[in-house]
């Protein structure tokens, strides 16, 4: 009798487990939303937790009772020693599945083909604190299991791209996916700026940078995941130029951006009524999205914040200063930057077209500073003189006349030849140092005629 009232109450937890995916109307995208939700606050996986519904839409109440435990004790369904050799084995190997386990122990001669159910020796690994769950969250690998929050606004700002729907962009109609980018703060979960565009590439990721840092001023740090848009040499000379610490996650480590990844999964059910919609151009995809973030998560209370408040009361209340920094500073670190090499007519090749760099830096290597929107006009950099422009060289029917030689290029007057002057001079040092050779044929001994 004590059994069976035990299995009735583990039915019941079952069913609160299940509840909130038992209710109608449910399309897949909330559906996955809710589950990932289960599975972050009870700690099963979401295999059992798919088993779980599967047997309670198959026998309701009844199927969700533990097979067998009315008729033994959960104690006796694996012996306490084979249970032992299930741990070791897990220790040894971390990453063996329950399969291999059992295999393993099957194969040993510790138990008979059979004896141990996949479900039963899962279960009993996890009350030990051995489930695959636990393995993985004290891995020596990849970042600290524990979370971790910023104290002040604009300390730490996350970023990740999201793959969103199809659209008919372009003149042709087709549909292509668009992608949203996100700029998250870790102290307030506020979302600095949020748009979707119609392109992978690094520029996408330039423009919600540039638009977060003119609304809130720059942050202390960056982290990012190790997305090519991500990991760019113009990355790395923004933020040096604004002041800011470039960091990136472990590669490997998708836990490390977990901000940004539980954000991407409430988007999920802004997709979910996007859909009804039928949005047909971009703009109109982000007029919805802006509405949506305005009124369903920036001003909604959030369970990481203290007190439930909402990003937008978390990250407006924070008495830390915004740091804003001059238009000309943010300008000009949002500019590219390339290297190139000038050639013997005192030109450099960029994006297809010649531009005029001058004779001074014939085989030196410049830094072209630019524009991505305008090129027709570059900015050289080169060490020891001050940055000047560079205009595209236009070739015309005629020849232009040869640019007039440099002041300090040109031909300096002298009055005599240094080189022949101290040839000379050398020569005459050489005489006066060089000993004579003797003559033995000179040399005669005392009282005799000949050498």
């Amino acid at each position: 009798m004590r059994d069976q009232k035990k299995a009735d109450e583990i039915a019941e937890q079952r069913v609160q487990i299940l509840s909130p995916l038992l209710a109608e109307g449910l399309d897949s995208a909330q559906a996955r939303q809710i589950k990932a939700r289960i599975c972050e606050q009870t700690g099963i996986s979401e295999r059992t937790l798919r088993r779980y519904l599967a047997q309670y839409r198959k026998d309701g109440f009844s199927g969700l009772k533990p097979k067998g435990k009315g008729e033994r004790r959960s104690d006796e369904a694996i012996p306490v020693n084979i249970l032992e050799q299930a741990i070791l084995l897990r220790r040894q190997v971390p990453s063996r599945s329950i399969a291999q386990i059992i295999q393993i122990l099957e194969w040993e001669g510790l138990v008979e083909p059979g004896q141990i159910k996949r479900s039963t020796l899962q279960e009993k690994l996890a009350e030990r604190g051995y489930s695959a769950r636990h393995m993985r969250m004290y891995a020596d690998t990849g970042t600290a299991a524990r979370r971790y929050q910023k104290k002040y606004r604009n300390q730490l700002w996350h970023s990740d791209i999201k793959y969103g729907p199809y659209l008919p962009i372009g003149k042709d109609g087709k549909k292509k996916q668009v992608y949203l980018v996100t700029f998250v703060d870790d102290a307030t979960r506020y979302i600095l700026h949020g748009q979707f565009y119609p392109t992978l590439d690094q520029v996408i990721v330039e423009d919600a940078f540039r638009q977060a840092i003119l609304k809130y001023g720059v942050p202390e740090k960056v982290y990012f995941d190790n997305g090519s848009q991500y990991r760019t040499k113009w990355m790395k000379r923004a933020c040096a130029k604004m002041g800011i610490r470039l960091l990136f996650a472990k590669p490997y480590s998708p836990e490390a951006t977990g901000k940004s990844e539980r954000f991407n999964r409430v988007v999920d059910s802004f997709l979910a009524e996007a859909v009804l919609e039928k949005p047909q151009t971009l703009d109109k995809l982000n007029q919805l999205f802006e509405v949506w973030l305005e009124e369903c998560y920036q001003n909604k209370a959030h369970s990481g914040l203290e007190g439930n408040i909402s990003p937008q009361t978390g990250y407006r209340s924070d008495r830390k200063a915004l740091k804003f920094l001059d238009p000309e500073t943010i300008a000009s670190a949002f500019l590219h930057c390339e290297e190139r090499k000038v050639d013997k007519a005192g030109c450099i090749s960029f994006a297809g077209k010649k531009y005029e760099v001058g004779l001074t830096f014939i085989g030196c290597k410049v830094d072209v500073i630019y524009d991505p929107a305008d090129i027709s006009e570059l900015t050289i950099e080169y060490e020891g003189h001050k940055p000047f422009k560079a205009k595209e060289m236009v070739i015309g029917e005629r020849s232009a006349p040869r640019p007039k030689l440099p002041e300090h290029l040109k031909k300096a007057p002298a009055d005599s030849s240094r080189l022949l002057t101290a040839a000379a001079r050398k020569n005459q040092e050489r005489k006066e140092t060089q000993i004579p050779a003797v003559s033995y044929r000179k040399v005669r001994k005392e009282g005799e005629s000949h050498v």
